[in-house]
């Protein structure tokens, strides 16, 4: 399982890396610095903390999960949809500023997330846990998009 969760730590940590391209010099930019933003927006720091947690967890229960399962196609699939809606979203809504479809990309991974919880949580029992931080940060980041969305 060594080897499992190396490729997935790889992949996950080179998706933050390939997502944080397109979020760095934006996130201090003027249209973002412009936007009214939720009252809840946690500081900078927040983020970049939150998801080097998620992703260890992450990466941890995919490991978990791959020896778990015995369809590795579908898992593939939703992780190869998952790392695309992740990496997808940061240039959507900071480059491209197309905020609402950034929120329906983040409010589509949010769903997927959830939908690997209940969908694995019988094949790696209390493992499926290790997928809380990411769920309830993508409810946090879904009302951040949304909020951007409605206010601005």
């Amino acid at each position: 399982m060594i080897k499992q969760l190396i490729i997935f730590f790889v992949l996950n940590f080179g998706a933050l890396a390939i997502g944080g391209l397109s979020t760095n010099a934006a996130v201090t930019g003027d249209w973002y610095l412009s936007l009214n933003k939720a009252p809840w927006t946690p500081p900078g720091w927040v983020f970049g903390f939150s998801w080097t947690v998620i992703m260890i967890c992450f990466s941890i229960f995919m490991a978990f999960t791959w020896e778990a399962v015995k369809d590795r196609k579908t898992l593939i699939t939703l992780y190869v949809i998952q790392l695309i809606l992740n990496i997808g979203w940061n240039p959507i809504f900071f480059n491209f500023k197309m905020v609402t479809l950034g929120l329906v990309v983040i409010s589509s991974l949010t769903l997927l997330i959830f939908t690997f919880f209940g969908k694995y949580r019988k094949e790696v029992g209390g493992k499926v846990y290790l997928l809380v931080p990411y769920m309830l940060w993508l409810v946090i980041a879904t009302s951040l998009n949304a909020y951007v969305l409605l206010y601005n």
